[in-house]
């Protein structure tokens, strides 16, 4: 049995990855594309980490049990899963809302979440270098002697984007702006959502890019560190992003409560040694995620997972796809805010906003970024298809009191 190892870059948008939008940012991973499995069509549960993350480890959706601070029990991750079949599990990564403290530490022989670590508000995560440093001490004292599951998380590309000179330089070389102001625009633009400046939110863009760029390095190094070990020869290495972020497409700043292209469609990309490179159009979903882990390690899914495994390709067919989340802005989520919904079904995307009763559709050929909302053509099956989505597992909401 091969191993398995799950890349996942926070905050890192489709279009920012070279092979899907060529913009020179990501050349390490465009790199490995010969031996690679492109997803060109691939969607976040959710816009942003709690909505989106729940897809990918446990195979669920946000909402399944109403809003919930912490991951439900029901709710399965793909490491308990394996940790019984006898695979060791090991996971590195910065980001608070997959902490133990939200239940994401369940089924892992070894899990850094760096909780405990000293951050600071410029960097309020560990790098993208710490957490390879971390990886390549487990590697270490890793005897082998059974498969591995490794999941390793980058929190770089997410805001507050305090890019470094050289990465900047190579995206905007006219940019002259150093870290302090770097972060006054995180404070006084990003965080209040103030778009008044498009030469402010063009600067914030570039910011980004320029992180993610640094990540792109970043993503190298782990690769030499697994080279070392033979784990890119002996591993199926799958590298996608929770969701995307926000300059303005729709009016807004990094990832609030929307369901539009720029936060929901994500990379995915499966790279192997013993695969050529093929790229699939159809349209597929980060909840896929745990039970193509599962098929890689040979080893039955939960049946509480709600996704397919998209390997081998040929199994992969076009079905609905869908997603939710709170429709929040910011971290000023209040009692009030209500949920967001879509679907993707047949070459439209359908939104549904909670909060005023809103419905939003997009022809997907002819609109790929959702610009041209077209709510009078959408059809009553389509409303009534995402209302049974919506109204699923009602019983078990209750329940919880949900």
């Amino acid at each position: 049995m091969k191993n398995t190892i799950l890349i996942t870059i926070d905050a890192l948008r489709a279009d920012m990855v070279d092979l899907y939008k060529d913009r020179g940012l990501t050349p390490f991973i465009d790199s490995l594309s010969q031996k690679m499995t492109i997803y060109k069509d691939a969607h976040s549960t959710g816009p942003y980490t709690q909505a989106s993350f729940q897809g990918i480890l446990a195979s669920q959706y946000y909402l399944e049990y109403g809003k919930e601070k912490k991951l439900n029990k029901d709710k399965i991750l793909i490491s308990e899963i394996l940790k019984k079949a006898g695979i060791y599990t090991a996971a590195f990564h910065s980001n608070a809302y997959l902490s133990y403290y939200f239940g994401y530490n369940r089924g892992w022989d070894v899990f850094y979440d760096s909780m405990a670590d000293e951050v600071t508000d410029m960097y309020p995560f560990v790098r993208g270098d710490g957490i390879n440093a971390k990886v390549e001490e487990f590697l270490k004292n890793f005897s082998f002697s059974s498969p591995l599951f490794l999941w390793v998380h980058y929190m770089d590309v997410h805001e507050p984007y305090i890019a470094e000179k050289d990465y900047l330089k190579k995206i905007a070389p006219d940019l002259s702006v150093i870290k302090d102001e770097m972060f006054t625009l995180f404070k006084d633009t990003l965080l209040k959502r103030d778009v008044s400046d498009s030469d402010k939110v063009d600067t914030l863009k570039k910011l980004y890019m320029a992180k993610v760029a640094e990540t792109d390095g970043y993503i190298k190094d782990l690769f030499d560190i697994l080279s070392s070990h033979n784990l890119t020869e002996s591993s199926d290495i799958i590298i996608t992003s929770d969701h995307g972020d926000e300059f303005l497409e729709h009016g807004g700043l990094s990832h609030d409560g929307k369901m539009y292209s720029e936060l929901i469609n994500v990379p995915l990309l499966i790279y192997s040694k013993d695969i050529e490179k093929k790229e699939i159009d159809t349209p597929v979903s980060l909840i896929d995620i745990p039970p193509t882990i599962a098929a890689f390690m040979e080893t039955e899914p939960a049946p509480s997972f709600k996704g397919d495994s998209l390997w081998p390709i040929d199994l992969i067919s076009p079905r609905t796809l869908y997603g939710e989340a709170m429709g929040k802005l910011g971290h000023k989520e209040k009692d009030s805010d209500r949920p967001i919904y879509y679907m993707i079904d047949e070459g439209i995307k359908v939104i549904y906003r909670e909060d005023g009763s809103t419905w939003e559709a997009y022809k997907r050929d002819d609109d790929p970024a959702d610009r041209n909302n077209i709510p009078s053509g959408i059809s009553g099956g389509k409303k009534d298809k995402l209302n049974k989505f919506i109204n699923r597992n009602q019983i078990k909401r209750r329940r919880y009191g949900r």
